[in-house]
C-alpha cells in the first residue's frame, strides 16, 4: 500500500502528538502507513526531500491548528504565510488531479479560499459539541454517507466558509455554521468539525489553547464539563472510511 501523508501545523507538542495519534487510531493505520510532516517546523519540500508527487501517496490528510487564513496579513507570522502558501499550492494541485485529500478544520480555510470561495469570521463556533446534519448530497456521498444523517461532532473555530468555492458541493451543515463539510470534484474534501476528536482530545486542546482566544479566561473547566456531557461517537468513521476508499 502506498502511504498516506498527514500534514500538521500545531506548534504545541502535546496537541500535535495527540492529533496524530487520534488520526492513526481512527484510520486504523500505524506509523509505517502514514508519513507525518509538521509544517510549522519545516517546509513540505524540506521534509520530503523535494516537491510532493501526489502519485506517491494514497491520500493526503490535513489536520487542524491555530492558524486562520482570515487573520489580517500584518498579523501573520512568516511561518504562517509559508504554510498557507505551501498548502494553497498543494490544494490546487490536489483539486486539479482530483487526488484524495481530506482537510479537517484548517482544511476549510485551505480549500475554502480556492477560486470563488470566501472564508471569514461570520460563522465561527465556540469549542464544544454541535449537531451536524448531512445534506442530500452528503447522505449520498461515498465518504460522508458513512455517517448518520444527523450526528454530534466536536469543533471550535474562529473562521468558516461563508461562500463555497466554485464547483464545491455542500455535504453538511449545523444550525450556527452553514458549511460543515464540502467536496470538490470526486475526491477532495474538507470538514469544519474535527472527525478525529474524542472527549479526552478535546479537553487536552482546551488546556493547550486556553490563551489563544477561543474562549474567555477561566472558562476551561466549564467547557470540559460540557464536552464530557456530550455524546460524540460517529465522526471518526469518516477517517476510517477515507482509508477504505483510497488505500492503494
Amino acid at each position: 500500500m502506498k502511504p498516506f501523508l498527514f500534514l500538521g501545523t500545531r506548534a504545541e507538542d502535546a496537541a500535535a502528538d495527540g492529533e496524530y495519534d487520534a488520526v492513526l487510531l481512527a484510520t486504523g493505520l500505524d506509523e509505517r502507513d502514514v508519513r507525518r510532516v509538521r509544517l510549522e517546523q519545516r517546509s513540505l519540500a524540506e521534509s520530503l526531500g523535494g516537491p510532493v508527487d501526489l502519485d506517491d501517496w494514497s491520500g493526503v490528510v490535513l489536520g487542524g491548528g491555530p492558524f486562520n487564513v482570515s487573520d489580517p496579513p500584518e498579523a501573520k507570522s512568516g511561518v504562517q504565510r509559508r504554510v498557507e502558501d505551501e498548502l494553497g499550492e498543494l490544494a490546487a494541485r490536489a483539486v486539479a488531479a482530483d487526488h484524495p485529500f481530506l482537510g479537517c478544520c484548517y482544511g476549510i480555510g485551505t480549500l475554502g479560499v480556492l477560486p470563488g470561495g470566501v472564508v471569514d469570521r461570520t460563522y465561527g463556533e465556540p469549542i464544544g459539541a454541535v449537531d451536524v446534519t448531512l445534506s442530500d448530497e452528503g447522505r449520498a456521498d461515498p465518504l460522508t454517507g458513512v455517517l448518520p444523517a444527523r450526528f454530534a461532532a466536536y469543533l471550535g473555530h474562529k473562521e468558516a466558509v461563508s461562500r463555497l468555492p466554485d464547483g464545491a458541493v455542500l455535504l453538511a451543515s449545523s444550525a450556527t455554521c452553514p458549511v460543515q463539510a464540502f467536496r470538490i470534484g470526486r475526491n477532495v474534501y474538507a470538514t469544519q468539525f474535527h472527525p478525529e476528536l474524542d472527549v479526552d482530545g478535546l479537553c487536552l486542546r482546551i488546556d493547550v489553547y486556553e490563551h489563544h482566544g477561543y474562549f474567555e479566561a477561566g472558562g476551561a473547566e466549564a467547557l470540559k464539563a460540557l464536552a464530557r456531557a456530550a455524546h460524540v461517537t460517529e465522526p471518526a468513521r469518516l477517517l476510517t472510511r477515507f482509508v477504505e476508499l483510497y488505500a492503494r
